[in-house]
């Protein structure tokens, strides 16, 4: 049997990461074990493989698939999922399914050894009030009072807000919940708990 039949027999005909029908391709995963074989690619739109082969082209929200295929029990399914997720967590809700997410050793090795710096931050370090450096998915705590413009509602000093996101053009803000409503936050008022 061909690779491509392989991939096709074990996908259903569907993109494995998307579930697509149209458009169809197979992917070769980037730093694999050895071996040419269906263990290592995986069968994919051509949305996705656009998006996987060219950075710059990605669409968050495309992603959003990913909360399906990511308990896929085919591991080269996980690692590109892994991969994709660990690109965009800068954006909140991929770290959320990062946390979730399970994987055997050997594949989160192999996982993570397709995972370049450069993906997970484009450069901008977010750093707190002491000048500790912020991740997507960290909690903070308020130093002192701030009022949110737009409203009312004045966030209190001591405050926790839990897995923020980062802000992608300015390493100053950061978004957060406080009391069930998402605002942005400067970092010179927050501080990494």
């Amino acid at each position: 049997m061909s690779l491509e039949q392989d991939l096709r027999d074990r996908s259903g005909n569907v993109c494995e990461l998307s579930g697509s029908t149209e458009d169809l391709d197979i992917y070769a995963v980037p730093n694999s074990p050895d071996g040419d074989t269906a263990d290592n690619h995986i069968f994919i739109s051509g949305i996705c493989k656009n998006q996987l082969e060219n950075p710059e082209t990605v669409e968050p929200n495309h992603w959003r698939c990913l909360n399906d295929s990511m308990w896929s029990t085919v591991p080269a399914v996980q690692v590109v999922a892994y991969r994709m997720l660990h690109q965009l967590k800068a954006e909140g809700w991929p770290q959320d399914l990062l946390d979730m997410m399970y994987m055997e050793e050997e594949v989160h090795e192999w996982a993570k050894a397709g995972i370049t710096e450069e993906s997970s931050g484009k450069g901008l370090i977010h750093r707190d009030s002491n000048g500790v450096v912020l991740e997507a998915g960290d909690s903070v705590v308020l130093i002192k009072d701030l009022k949110v413009k737009g409203s009312s509602m004045v966030a209190k000093q001591g405050t926790a807000v839990r897995r923020i996101s980062l802000d992608h053009e300015n390493e100053k803000y950061i978004e957060g919940k406080v009391d069930g409503q998402q605002i942005v936050l400067v970092t010179d008022y927050v501080k990494k708990i």
